[in-house]
């Protein structure tokens, strides 16, 4: 088996489906760390539709002890649905997660004076191997991919 095979075979067991190929043909040719950059994007937006998915749990846990108990009884008293809610907590999540990948790439929002934000450290996402040791390869630009794997047949708005 080829690095490509074995890559793409990595991908697909990820869910790249129909761009496992050409995730796997970026890695390998442009020394991209495109897997750990797949990763991270798959993760998040496990985490972003189980908001949605698992919303009749989650309300449920909510009303039962949670921090927004009284504002999810309001929504619900109100005639909103536990997926309605599911829907907007997803909205919120998805829009968090591309804020937070907007920052990572340049964290200097505006919101400090330039000479205080110039004084500022920055940071970096670092792939590691899988027995925990960096590879010296960082995540650049996460935002420029998150839409685009945004799973299929979930309408949201920009970003």
């Amino acid at each position: 088996m080829t690095e490509l095979d074995r890559l793409t075979a990595l991908f697909d067991a990820l869910g790249a489906d129909d761009d496992a190929r050409d995730w796997a043909e970026s890695e390998a040719e442009e020394g991209l760390p495109q897997l750990a950059r797949y990763r991270l994007l798959r993760t998040l937006w496990q985490d972003i539709d189980a908001w949605s998915t698992a919303a009749p749990r989650w309300v449920d846990a909510y009303r039962t002890d949670g921090a927004a108990a009284d504002a999810v009884d309001r929504a619900l008293a109100a005639g909103l649905t536990p997926e309605d809610l599911g829907a907007l907590a997803r909205e919120i999540a998805r829009e968090t997660a591309y804020g937070v990948l907007c920052a990572l790439a340049d964290p200097a929002d505006g919101s400090l004076p330039a000479d205080v934000e110039a004084q500022l450290p920055g940071w970096r996402l670092a792939e590691l191997t899988p027995a925990g040791a960096p590879t010296g390869r960082h995540l650049d630009a996460l935002h420029e991919d998150f839409a685009e794997l945004e799973p299929k047949g979930i309408v949201s708005g920009p970003g």
